[in-house]
């Protein structure tokens, strides 16, 4: 019997996309062939408009073929045993233009390997970093990542080191390490995509992060509407565990960390570290007031380091190349690299990692393609619902955090979501009031009744009601929101809605300001 070895995601989006139902034409169609059929589920290559996208290795490198579905089962099982030929092969996968131009240290194995195998991720250099780090002492750990650069990729762009320094410095009986994985923005799926598609450099940045700060427990807060991830997660660490790679004695080193996966109820606000902290407590996602610092008093009280997921991804790089092939990425104090993932109306959607200081010109009229209907690009928003709606002629700023910030952007999480001529941002405005209003916990004034009144408000401008004055109105409640909430819910909010409102006021009814001074 002849044997044929096929990859296909089990990725969301290519689940989403058919997948599954392919897996099982492909093993029905061989079954009657008396084909020997292995189907080895990876995870996704990122390429999201080429899913289901199906990979055959030839010649030592993997050859794909996309969007495929089960009705291609046959006509594809032809040409896999046959001379390859089909008019839906896209050639070979690593010189698509898309993924070629990469820089992937992080994503570098997704797509690659069977995201439950430990063999597999050693065979790609998983676990290097974690065994450099048994011959590190926590100082020289938490020094390297202080030195790598490292900021948080869940939105803040707060220094990592800080953070590690912090809680190893902590005198406590009990130490904690807490991943956030409520990956809530909209337009990013980046951290749901390791998870998916190589769990095993989540759990070694978490167990280098456990030797560093004195932790030996280790919760992945999950979200709910990710049972693909929570599935995969869960399976990784039972074959971390019966590979010595989590326990009381890791690999013999003498070193103790364990794993455990939390599944969310679904609540935006809990992707802020002390909602989510109290939602792990078994308590009302509701922020905390700082101080103090959940690096000093976290979870049940006890010093926890809170990282987003591919924060902790970056480490196990920075632990086996060294801080300063980490640093040598990026720009400025931007430094690696970042998975920027493309959205919304785009003809090439998917995640793109690459240094710090490409543009986002670059990034989504060549690496996506331009609009998905054709029509020009009237605003692309970056990272997530809270982030700012930028006009083309300033889609040649440098992605990085300073860059952003002096235009009162951000690069959040990474997402970028684009949108054709035919977006009006007088309703996206009214939508970041709405959003708020639907996910803010409630506890602090600014964010629970300014974002009910920001509706009323926008509702009036687009009504033409004493535009001016509540023009005048509109301001005044941002700057109340940002600078009273409690937490970046209520204080982020109006980043959206100032950002439409300057960049299209003709969408509010409003003149440009070179048209008002006339």
């Amino acid at each position: 019997m002849t044997a044929l070895t096929i990859y296909l995601p089990l990725d969301s989006a290519a689940v989403a996309m058919g997948a599954d139902d392919l897996a099982d034409a492909l093993q029905a169609e061989a079954d009657k062939r008396k084909l020997d059929l292995n189907i080895v589920r990876t995870g996704s290559r990122g390429m999201h408009w080429l899913e289901p996208l199906l990979e055959v290795e030839k010649g030592g490198e993997r050859v794909g073929y996309g969007p495929v579905n089960d009705d291609d089962a046959a006509s594809l099982l032809d040409a896999l045993t046959g001379d390859g030929g089909h008019d839906k092969c896209v050639g070979p996968v690593q010189e698509i233009p898309f993924f070629k131009n990469q820089t992937r240290l992080i994503f570098a194995r997704c797509g690659v390997v069977d995201p439950v195998s430990v063999s597999d991720y050693e065979a790609y250099g998983g676990n290097a970093g974690l065994g450099k780090a048994f011959k590190m002492d926590a100082d020289a750990i938490c020094a390297a990542v202080m030195e790598s650069g490292l900021r948080g990729r869940g939105g803040a762009g707060f220094p990592a080191g800080i953070k590690w320094k912090t809680v190893s410095e902590a005198q406590a009986d009990q130490k904690y390490i807490v991943v956030n994985a409520d990956e809530g923005d909209s337009g990013t799926f980046a951290d749901r995509m390791i998870m998916e598609g190589d769990p095993f450099t989540l759990i070694e940045g978490m167990t280098i992060a456990g030797i560093a700060v004195g932790a030996t427990q280790g919760y992945i807060y999950l979200r709910s509407e990710y049972p693909i991830a929570a599935r995969v997660l869960n399976e990784a660490i039972a074959n971390a565990r019966k590979a010595g790679l989590l326990g009381d004695n890791i690999r013999g080193a003498g070193k103790a960390f364990d794993i455990e996966v939390f599944m969310g109820a679904g609540a935006y606000i809990c992707g802020e570290e002390t909602s989510l902290l109290n939602s792990l407590e078994g308590k009302r996602g509701e922020v905390r007031s700082k101080p103090p610092l959940p690096a000093l008093e976290g979870l049940f009280g006890k010093p926890t380091l809170v990282h987003n997921v591919i924060s902790l991804c970056s480490v196990p790089a920075i632990i086996d190349k060294g801080a300063a092939f980490y640093r040598d990425y990026g720009m400025g104090k931007s430094t690696g690299t970042m998975p920027f993932q493309i959205a919304g109306n785009v003809k090439q959607g998917g995640l793109y990692e690459t240094a710090f200081g490409v543009t986002l010109r670059e990034l989504v009229e060549k690496v996506g393609g331009g609009t998905f209907t054709g029509k020009p690009i009237r605003a692309v928003q970056i990272g997530g619902p809270l982030g700012a709606y930028l006009p083309p002629r300033l889609f040649d700023l440098e992605m990085d955090y300073e860059t952003m910030a002096a235009n009162g952007a951000g690069v959040g999480h990474g997402g970028l979501v684009v949108y054709d001529d035919s977006v009006d941002l007088a309703d996206q405005a009214r939508y970041a009031f709405e959003f708020c209003v639907e996910e803010s916990c409630g506890k602090c004034t600014p964010c629970r009744v300014g974002s009910v009144r920001g509706v009323e408000t926008v509702d009036r401008i687009k009504a033409g009601v004493d535009r001016d004055k509540n023009v005048t109105v509109l301001n005044d409640l941002c700057e109340l929101m940002v600078d009273g909430s409690l937490c970046a819910m209520g204080g982020m909010t109006p980043i959206p809605v100032l950002s439409a409102v300057k960049y299209f006021p003709e969408d509010f009814g409003i003149k440009p300001a070179k048209q008002a001074a006339e």
